[in-house]
């Protein structure tokens, strides 16, 4: 597509500086939200990088994404007659200042655990248990009784027989027999 070299360079210099592009699905937009070249200009523009391979597009609700390449940082660096010292920002590690978050103090308590590990314990103790209770030993095969309680039976279920219906009266116990 035909663009003034400005735009043109506008666009690379933004995509060279940021190290990735966002731009709205919207061909008649006047400006970009971004850079001030039209819209189609910013899509077309990206859409023949992408096709030389300089670019990684990606597409999601009504935006195009677009990621700069090591073939793309190069040419871009060419085009714009940039040095080597020059990166993308995605390429800079960013600095995080340290800031300092208050910590809880490391309290131990019980056997040796430290304050935040031994509250993760507590879900483990049966209620009203005292405090070195262990729910682990409660549980297993042979912790208590099981009950089964008749469910649908034979006959009841999705399309059973007698008593299976709904709205129908269950079969008298014993009856019939």
């Amino acid at each position: 597509m035909l663009m003034p070299k400005k735009n043109r360079v506008a666009i690379y210099e933004y995509l060279f500086k940021e190290g990735v592009l966002v731009a709205k699905k919207d061909f008649s937009a006047p400006k970009h939200s971004e850079i001030d070249v039209p819209n189609l200009h910013v899509i077309k523009a990206l859409t023949s990088l992408k096709s030389r391979g300089f670019v990684t597009e990606q597409f999601a609700w009504k935006h195009f994404y677009w990621y700069l390449t090591n073939e793309g940082i190069q040419y871009l660096r060419d085009f714009l007659h940039l040095p080597a010292e020059i990166v993308p920002a995605t390429l800079k590690r960013q600095t995080r200042p340290e800031t300092s978050r208050p910590r809880p103090k490391e309290s131990y308590g019980e056997g040796g655990q430290r304050g935040p590990a031994q509250d993760r314990q507590e879900y483990r103790r049966a209620a009203g248990a005292p405090a070195g209770g262990d729910k682990k030993a409660e549980a297993g095969a042979g912790g208590g009784e099981f009950s089964f309680r008749g469910g649908a039976g034979r006959e009841g279920g999705r399309g059973g027989g007698p008593g299976g219906r709904f709205g129908a009266p269950p079969p008298a116990v014993g009856a019939g027999q």
